[in-house]
């Protein structure tokens, strides 16, 4: 009965995480562990309604921000008054970071892990946040979706919680 509870709640567990997003080996994270979401991914029912397009994440200004994979610069600059920077993926997926100073520049190659940018003020989140986007050509991903998944642990039934 136990190991049956408990392959059931690691199932759940799992399912509760986002697909990992095929063909994409899962490398950095965009900021240190743990990751903390002020605002989850929202996609629109439609391409033009309202929703969010990504997640925001929250880390103080002037976070240096990595690459969540190896690619290349598709742009370093800014759009609406924003800092922007976006790295397209070997796969073709395109991940976008904002509001950021970009250390790297257009064209440039990057490597996961890789510093690209450092989390610039902006108006986004209440506090400051990063504005985390994936792309899959014109369809908005969850970037979660490229981060390592989680390896369960299980602990002893007489261990205090959050041990």
């Amino acid at each position: 009965m136990t190991t049956l509870l408990l392959s059931l709640l690691l199932a759940l567990a799992q399912a509760a995480l986002p697909a990992p997003v095929p063909g994409h080996q899962p490398g950095a994270r965009p900021l240190p562990a743990p990751l903390t979401v002020a605002r989850w991914w929202d996609p629109p029912p439609t391409p033009y309604a309202a929703g969010h397009r990504g997640v925001d994440l929250s880390a103080p200004v002037g976070a240096e921000l990595r690459a969540v994979g190896p690619g290349r610069v598709h742009y370093a600059g800014h759009v609406a008054g924003r800092g922007v920077l976006s790295l397209t993926l070997p796969n073709g997926l395109r991940t976008t970071y904002e509001p950021v100073r970009p250390l790297v520049a257009e064209g440039e190659q990057v490597t996961a892990g890789q510093v690209v940018a450092v989390l610039a003020q902006g108006s986004h989140c209440p506090a400051p946040c990063l504005h985390w986007g994936l792309l899959s050509g014109e369809t908005y991903l969850n970037p979660l979706t490229l981060l390592p998944r989680p390896t369960p642990r299980l602990l002893p039934a007489d261990s205090p919680a959050g041990v």
